[in-house]
């Protein structure tokens, strides 16, 4: 626990700040609400599958690192992915890359939220991503990392459906794929009470 509340504190000075948040580490399944443009979602996380994500998340959360951002990556039937840009298209700041618990029995199935990242198996920063399919193509194998799933969708899968179907293109100014024609925003994301 103690090892845990300093790589909290860590996390959050790397965010600029020096005050203690709660994040509810004595939670196992916390449970956080994402109040989109579209409708509302909440996922329960797993501590006890993927503690180092679920801390990492959690700390983003509760300092308002994902309000007001977009979900930049949109495609039906595999994922809707967020939590890295704002409207304007200004890359959110990160903390420091966390450990992939890909390993951890946890699949990428429908209805799960993962952590998005480069190449690199231990890249994941801020960025998620609900899956909108069966993608066991991401779970880990014997011969490579997977992408670390860390909770899943316990109200509002119509809305994560209804976001997985909004018209995409390519953005120019990114030069990234599947991007919403009409911006979804996560207008804020909130760590439910116990």
């Amino acid at each position: 626990m103690l090892k845990r509340f300093a790589t909290c504190l860590l996390l959050l000075t790397s965010l600029g700040t020096n005050a203690a948040v709660d994040i509810q580490e004595d939670t196992l399944y916390p449970q956080v609400e994402f109040d989109t443009s579209m409708g509302k979602i909440v996922v329960e996380l797993d501590r006890t599958r993927a503690p180092l994500t679920v801390d990492n998340f959690l700390t983003y959360v509760v300092k308002g690192e994902y309000d007001n951002t977009i979900f930049h990556r949109v495609i039906a039937e595999f994922v809707v992915q967020g939590g890295g840009l704002t409207s304007k298209l200004e890359e959110r700041p990160s903390l420091a890359p966390i450990v992939n618990e890909s390993g951890n029995g946890l699949s990428n199935s429908l209805g799960t939220i993962a952590m998005a990242r480069d190449n690199a198996p231990h890249s994941a920063t801020r960025q998620f991503f609900f899956n909108v399919g069966d993608n066991k193509k991401l779970d880990p194998s014997k011969r490579r990392w997977g992408y670390a799933v860390f909770g899943e969708v316990t109200q509002g899968m119509e809305v994560l459906e209804a976001i997985s179907l909004v018209p995409t293109e390519h953005n120019e100014t990114l030069n990234w794929p599947d991007f919403p024609v009409n911006t979804v925003m996560l207008k804020k994301a909130t760590l439910l009470p116990r």
